[in-house]
């Protein structure tokens, strides 16, 4: 079991589900709950990497949210 306390660890954490939303999505088309839409996905993944994406870049997103995870995760 894994724990997340505190500000960093708590976006941390949202970092980690989004960009299995993300894959998911890019994957199957099927959205993980019914507020994370397709948009909204790379809305709170920009906001997280700093990125801008556009319609269809899940992907790409993933593959930022799983770099900044990492770079992130080794800075705690």
């Amino acid at each position: 079991m894994q724990t997340f306390i505190g500000p960093a660890q708590v976006q941390l954490y949202r970092a980690i589900t989004l960009k299995h939303g993300l894959i998911l999505y890019s994957r199957t088309r099927m959205k993980p709950n019914s507020a994370w839409t397709p948009m909204a996905m790379l809305r709170e993944a920009g906001k997280i990497t700093g990125q801008a994406y556009r319609r269809g870049a899940y992907h790409a997103a993933a593959l930022d949210l799983d770099r900044w995870i990492k770079e992130n995760q080794d800075a705690q």
